[in-house]
């Protein structure tokens, strides 16, 4: 047995990520529709977070109901034009 060092990528050979395109930048989602679904998923979390320490589950679980139509809103906005690269945000400089 060879008591040579061996570096990660001889002993890992290759990884799946090698052949990813990094060449255009995939953005951060800053558009109304990504913050509106953030903001009120954060309200849920909330919500849900204080029911769940307080041991009360009808709260918990509205505060999962918030969330969860956190998503929906989102998903409608998307749909509407107000995601990134929608049809509403062509102009606006986003």
């Amino acid at each position: 047995m060879s008591k040579a060092p061996v570096s990660a990528s001889q002993a890992a050979g290759p990884g799946i990520y090698d052949h990813v395109d990094h060449s255009e930048p995939i953005g951060h989602g800053n558009s109304p529709a990504a913050w509106t679904t953030v903001a009120i998923m954060l309200v849920g979390a909330l919500i849900a977070s204080i029911a769940f320490v307080i041991a009360n589950t009808p709260i918990f679980i509205a505060g999962v109901v918030v969330m969860l139509i956190g998503l929906v809103v989102g998903f409608i906005m998307r749909k509407a034009g107000y995601g990134v690269g929608g049809s509403k945000l062509k102009n606006a400089g986003h």
